[in-house]
């Protein structure tokens, strides 16, 4: 079994991505590590937690920051709804986390298995930049770090012309990490947009697999649906879903290794990504950065993972 550690703003689309890694099986999440992005904290929490029991499983949830680790939080949830998961009527209340701290789950699970450990980060990366804080080392010890996040490879942004929002949410934490030497695959909001959108026709063959799981794929998603309507998209992506569909099974991705930063600051170049595709910066490649992921393969793996058992 290979072990996952998934940290997250849970939202809609983190939503399905956690589905997805709970059901794969040959896939044991440690734990979900929560972190604010999508909406505040407490909100994150308590959809993870309510995704967690959704699947049946007994996975732990742990408070993170509360905010990116330089400034104050701007959430989405002009996209993902009030509460993350499409304003839907879901009970996503009273539901209790783990005991302890996110930030030191992160540094304990990997120090603990060094090379063991898949980290996938489905939020903004304020968790993960206190974690490098606290011990760099984990930078040597983790196995993989995929991480949805940036637009580099066909653009556009999501957030502003060039930013995604999870790296655009905490730019200072991006580029901490990056630059950290962790073992970095990033899958941006451009795969999405090329390889995860609901077209009507994948929409009505998730409709028809009318599972439990299904129907809160879909329930989840009604928000993010809403506004791709209203701006013409030909139906809502899902960037968390095919970053773990990376995390699965990147057999099947293609990659191109280069030397990455991330902007940070304010204004047009916050959290976007400066790639160095012709040497003129002269680092080394830090970063695998994916530049396709095959459509029907990732649908597949979805609606695999949304069927009854």
């Amino acid at each position: 079994m290979r072990r996952f550690l998934i940290d997250t703003d849970t939202a809609s689309d983190d939503a399905v991505a956690i589905v997805m890694a709970l059901r794969a099986p040959d896939v044991k999440v440690e734990a979900l590590t929560v972190v604010a992005g999508n909406v505040a904290l407490d909100q994150a929490v308590q959809n993870a937690l309510y995704t967690v029991e959704v699947c049946g499983a007994s996975v732990p949830v742990y408070r993170g920051l509360d905010k990116p680790i330089m400034r104050p939080l701007e959430n989405a949830a002009d996209i993902h709804g009030a509460d993350g998961m499409g304003d839907c009527g879901l009970a996503l209340s009273g539901r209790t986390p783990a005991e302890g701290r996110a930030v030191d789950v992160i540094v304990d699970t990997i120090l603990g298995s060094p090379g063991e450990i898949t980290l996938v980060c489905l939020g903004p990366l304020s968790n993960i930049a206190a974690a490098l804080l606290r011990a760099p080392e984990i930078a040597d010890a983790v196995g993989r770090v995929v991480i949805m996040g940036g637009t580099g490879v066909h653009g556009p942004g999501n957030v502003s012309a060039m930013a995604e929002y999870n790296f655009w949410a905490d730019p200072e934490a991006a580029s901490l990490v990056t630059e950290s030497g962790m073992p970095l695959e990033f899958v941006g909001w451009d795969i999405s947009i090329s390889s995860a959108i609901k077209t009507p026709d994948r929409y009505a063959t998730l409709e028809a697999i009318d599972t439990p799981l299904s129907r809160f794929a879909i329930d989840v998603s009604k928000a993010v649906k809403r506004f791709a309507d209203e701006h013409g998209m030909d139906g809502d992506d899902l960037p968390d879903p095919i970053a773990m569909a990376h995390a699965i099974d990147p057999s099947v991705s293609e990659v191109s290794r280069l030397h990455v930063n991330v902007m940070f600051g304010d204004g047009g170049q916050r959290g976007v990504l400066e790639i160095d595709r012709m040497g003129f910066i002269g680092g080394e490649p830090n970063v695998d950065i994916v530049t396709h992921y095959p459509s029907d393969h990732f649908f597949d793996m979805l609606f695999v993972s949304l069927r009854d058992a």
